[in-house]
Formats: structure tokens, C-alpha cells, sequence
């Protein structure tokens, strides 16, 4: 009697032990996908906005928009883009990195791409005083040296975006994910490797000790 005790015991334990461990997989993909249709749900809010962005800009000769509101449009929107980006590289890091993330990531990198664009033609028609600064990274799978470097890149970054708000349009871009006008891009400013920081299409850094090493280029 008391083998079969122990017998039924432990396949109780296994049982419960089993429905755990299903339930743990289930919870996690449940989340994943909450977070992918999050993120999604970003990028066709950000496509809606860029385009509607766009669109004003072409107008500029046609209806005469004020660009004092473009600018500030412009701003706002980078700001609202680099907001997310943060949030999306939390949950990267939240979750194993599956195709979905990745072809939403790419999404994303040529939507801030687009802006990119976006701002410079805005830059030209309005002589606003903002700086682009585009940050490119490696995204797929960096050497421990690369996330070092980069960690402390984005760092010093966000620090600067915290201290000059709308004076910077901030744009971080993954540079390997074969996109092929980012590729182009490397190849214009003869990036060879990642991480690098580009300050208003004219100047490349690729290293830095402190925030004053980008500062001095934006006063």
C-alpha cells in the first residue's frame, strides 16, 4: 500500500509539474504575441503619421503650410518614434528574438529611415535648428565588445536627447538588417563598422568618451 502511495504521489507531482510547464509556455507566448501586436499596431500608427507628414511637406509649395508647424510637427513625431524604439528594444531584450520581431524591426528601420528623409527636406525648405543625429547599430547578434560599446552609445545618447529635446531629431537605425538603403548609406559615409553616430549628414563618430565628444559638434 504504501509503494502504490508513492507511486500515486509522484505521478501527481509529474502532472502538476507537466501542467506548469505547458501553462509557462502558453503565458509566455500569449505575451509575446501581445507584445508583437503592440508593436505593430506602433508601426501602422507611425506609417499613418509619416505619410500624413509627408504629405504636408509635398504641399508646402502648393497650399503655403506654415513651417513653423511642420518643424513642430516634425519634432514631435521623431520624439514620439524614438519614445518607441526605446520600448521595442525593452522587449527585445524581454523576449527570445523570432522572425515576427525581426520583419517588425525592419519595419520600423525604414519608417525612421523615412524620417530621416523627412527631416532633412524639412531642414532645407525651413532652415529649422534641429540636428539629425542618426545613431546605426548592429543588431544581429553583436560581439560582447559591440553591446558593451553600444550600451554605453545609447547611453550617452538618451542623455543627450533628456538634455536637448527638440534641438536633436534622434534616429536610431539598425545598420545590418539588409535593408538595402541603409546599406547605401554605409556606404556614402564609408561605415565599416558598427556602432557609428552621424551628425547632420556631414560629420561620423565612431567612438566617444562622453557626452561632449557629440556635444561640441551641435553648438
Amino acid at each position: 500500500m504504501e509503494i502504490k502511495s508513492q507511486k500515486r504521489m509522484f505521478l501527481y507531482a509529474l502532472l502538476i509539474t507537466f501542467v506548469m510547464f505547458n501553462f509557462g509556455i502558453y503565458a509566455g507566448y500569449k505575451l509575446e504575441s501581445s507584445r508583437i501586436n503592440q508593436i505593430n499596431d506602433w508601426v501602422i500608427e507611425s506609417e499613418l503619421e509619416l505619410l500624413n507628414q509627408r504629405i504636408q511637406r509635398d504641399a508646402f509649395d502648393v497650399i503655403g503650410l506654415n513651417c513653423d508647424s511642420l518643424v513642430e510637427e516634425n519634432i514631435a513625431f521623431a520624439d514620439r518614434i524614438f519614445s518607441e524604439a526605446v520600448k521595442i528594444e525593452k522587449y527585445e531584450n524581454a523576449n527570445r528574438i523570432n522572425g515576427d520581431i525581426i520583419l517588425l524591426h525592419k519595419r520600423y528601420d525604414l519608417l525612421r529611415t523615412l524620417l530621416w528623409i523627412n527631416s532633412i527636406k524639412v531642414k532645407e525648405e525651413c532652415n529649422p535648428d534641429y540636428h539629425n543625429v542618426v545613431y546605426l547599430y548592429q543588431y544581429n547578434e553583436p560581439s560582447l565588445e559591440q553591446k558593451a560599446k553600444q550600451r554605453f552609445f545609447s547611453n550617452v545618447l538618451t542623455e543627450l536627447k533628456d538634455k536637448k529635446g527638440g534641438e536633436i531629431i534622434l534616429i536610431p537605425l539598425a545598420g545590418d538588417n539588409d535593408i538595402s538603403v541603409i546599406g547605401m548609406i554605409l556606404d556614402k559615409y564609408e561605415v565599416s563598422e558598427l556602432p557609428v553616430i552621424l551628425i547632420d549628414e556631414k560629420i561620423k563618430i565612431t567612438e566617444i568618451e562622453s557626452l561632449d565628444d557629440i556635444e561640441k559638434y551641435l553648438d
